[in-house]
């Protein structure tokens, strides 16, 4: 069914997303809700993890670009569409292009995660890489759409593409009809919203969380805003571009500095709260799906997990919680820091440094007093050239495996036993 070009778009509403479900019926994946074993175990409560990770293009966001795209009427699919993104977006709107037959055109930042930037290039679009952050290429998407004639196809600002994401809750609410606790994440909100929507219409009393990332807390920051307003009768303000919204996050395809009046409204209406997680708790959140889990999951779809960890507040009085796991489009090379650094942070990677004496033997029995304390030895660095290193010695620095931070603090009370000053 097609739009005439001039008729003005519903208002996202539940029956808005009803619409949307069946529209993606045999597009877009029904993707399952896997119970954590493991989580559910830690926390006392029954978690599940809706994994759109495991949906086409590895996350949610084709149920928006699709629907919002069977709008076009004719002429408009000739000129084509054009869209900015960080990388999930990009992707579902080149795979529903190329499904359409439409030509895509995606505005991504410089920095752009090359496995997304590379995967939109597969579906067909053409990538055009421009600014630091998401509103820059938003802004340079909009002039190619005002010259080029193709229509814009928002991320999250737009009736059909909030009421796509919104099938997410829909699912939700029929494969978990007595869940209690929802964890969502946030960038521009059309997600949150779209769940929102869907969850709150079949049932009232569900507690809808928003989670962002403390590096870019837009959503989180005009929400506040927008609440102290309400309670003191005034009018809510618009909302401010985060100052912050060019700096690196793990979970860049959160990094929206500004999210719309649009989802705003239905944010503040419908969720129950919003929190943020550091990037530390994300990049733990990550090394658990990994290892615990068996899921690859990037750092936007982590950080409901990340919350749940985190904040205790989330966890009281709740007994089946899903945390929505909005993507799984990570770099490799990404994931190999993330690991490093998510066992460092947990004990279970040490380093240490010590000067010995440059002469044969010494770093034998240095090597000897960690094999007897358990550790495995992962890398041996030597520096005889630093001035500060006196002449005759050389300082070595080792990186060790150890079973956790105990194994950890037992190895290193060895190596202090056995003579060696030790530094971190």
């Amino acid at each position: 069914m097609e739009r005439p070009e001039t008729e003005t778009a519903p208002e996202p509403s539940p029956a808005l997303i009803r619409e949307a479900a069946r529209r993606l019926a045999g597009v877009a994946e029904r993707t399952p809700l896997l119970r954590s074993a493991v989580l559910s175990e830690r926390y006392g409560l029954d978690v599940f993890l809706k994994a759109e990770n495991l949906q086409r293009t590895g996350s949610f966001k084709v149920r928006g670009a699709y629907a919002r795209m069977l709008e076009l009427g004719q002429e408009e699919r000739q000129r084509g569409v054009v869209a900015a993104s960080a990388g999930n977006h990009a992707q579902g709107v080149a795979f529903a292009a190329q499904a359409l037959g439409l030509p895509a055109t995606i505005v991504m930042p410089v920095d752009a995660p090359i496995t997304k930037r590379s995967a939109t290039e597969r579906y067909g679009a053409r990538v055009v890489l421009y600014g630091e952050s998401f509103d820059e290429a938003f802004a340079w998407a909009v002039q190619i759409a005002e010259t080029s004639g193709a229509t814009l196809i928002h991320a999250f600002d737009d009736p059909w593409v909030i009421a796509g994401q919104g099938t997410v809750g829909l699912e939700i609410a029929e494969q978990l009809p007595d869940v209690d606790t929802v964890l969502v994440p946030i960038g521009g909100g059309g997600l949150a919203a779209g769940v929102a929507l869907a969850l709150k219409e079949a049932n009232p009393a569900v507690r809808i969380v928003g989670v962002q990332s403390a590096t870019v807390p837009a959503a989180y920051e005009a929400l506040r805003r927008r609440r102290a307003a309400a309670a003191t009768g005034e009018r809510p303000p618009r909302a401010e571009a985060s100052p912050d919204g060019h700096l690196p996050t793990l979970a860049d395809g959160l990094a929206v500095k500004r999210p719309s009046e649009r989802t705003l409204a239905i944010l503040e209406r419908l969720l129950d709260d919003v929190v943020v997680v550091s990037e530390e708790e994300i990049a733990r959140a990550i090394l658990h799906y990994l290892e615990r889990e068996r899921l690859v999951v990037e750092g936007a779809g982590a950080v409901t997990l990340a919350a749940l960890a985190a904040d205790e507040r989330l966890r009281a009085g709740a007994r089946r919680v899903v945390l929505l796991v909005s993507g799984g489009n990570i770099d490799v090379d990404r994931i190999a820091r993330i690991i490093d650094r998510g066992l460092y942070e947990e004990g279970r990677v040490a380093r240490w440094s010590t000067l010995l004496d440059d002469r044969p033997g010494a770093l034998e029995r240095f090597l000897h007093v960690i094999a007897e304390a358990g550790a495995n030895v992962l890398d041996v660095v030597h520096d005889r050239i630093d001035a500060r290193i006196p002449v005759g010695r050389t300082r070595v620095t080792v990186t060790l495996e150890v079973r956790d931070a105990a194994h950890g603090a037992e190895v290193h009370s060895r190596m202090v036993a056995a003579g060696y000053d030790l530094a971190g």
